[in-house]
């Protein structure tokens, strides 16, 4: 009979935890949205003895606005209407990118970053499409949500330097039950409902377009 084989290295299991972490980040409605992230995050953090940082950071969630009793998703809603898991994911990955965990598909030189920063005010003052984003702006450093443009997604955008925030394109498609059939979504599209970049009070954090502004909570 074979000898089973002994237990994985401390390197194997950082590793595994790091990749499952991504990957639930990128398909956060496949792996079980909030809780498995929540959950993923304590057990990576553990395993790096950045358990303290970790608690810090839900600390500091919670004083500016980004997470309440329902969790970030809550205070998501709170800003951005329905069922938004991807900007939800977009929170989260804030603290991975900061402890160098976070996989991305392409890093912004100094120059497109600033470039964004200084443009995005304006150009979100009308209101854009997932197609107009990637045109404008380029493929995201890191896309949470998936490519099936039936869905809402979040495009974020960075650079190496983690001094420099990242920047988040948060886009929706569905329906209004009020108004319609939940099935299919209304574009053919995600649209763009704000921008979110730094850390300051959470609801300070968004810029929203036209549409994004219609489609807050709380507004007729």
């Amino acid at each position: 009979m074979p000898t089973p084989p002994g237990p994985r290295s401390s390197a194997e299991i950082r590793t595994y935890l790091r990749d499952r972490l991504n990957q639930a980040l990128r398909r956060p409605g496949m792996f079980g949205g909030e809780m498995t992230l929540r959950l993923l995050l304590d057990h990576l953090t553990y395993a790096e003895r950045d358990d303290a940082a970790w608690a810090e950071e839900l600390q500091a969630l919670k004083a500016r606005g980004a997470c309440n009793a329902s969790g970030v998703t809550g205070a998501f809603k709170s800003v951005v209407p329905g069922d938004y898991e991807s900007g939800v994911a977009s929170i989260y990955a804030e603290f991975v990118r900061d402890r160098g965990w976070l996989d991305v598909d392409r890093t912004l030189t100094t120059a497109e970053y600033a470039s964004i920063r200084r443009e995005v005010d304006a150009w979100v003052a009308q209101d854009r499409t997932l197609t107009e984003v990637r045109e404008t702006f380029g493929p995201p450093s890191v896309l949470f949500g998936g490519d099936n443009a039936l869905y809402g997604k979040t495009l974020a955008y960075t650079t190496k330097r983690v001094t420099q925030p990242m920047i988040f394109f948060h886009l929706w498609n569905g329906t209004d039950p009020e108004t319609g059939p939940t099935w299919p979504p209304a574009y053919h599209e995600p649209v763009l409902l704000a921008v979110r970049c730094g850390r300051g009070p959470f609801k300070d954090t968004f810029t929203f377009t036209p549409r994004g502004s219609m489609r807050r909570p709380g507004t007729a």
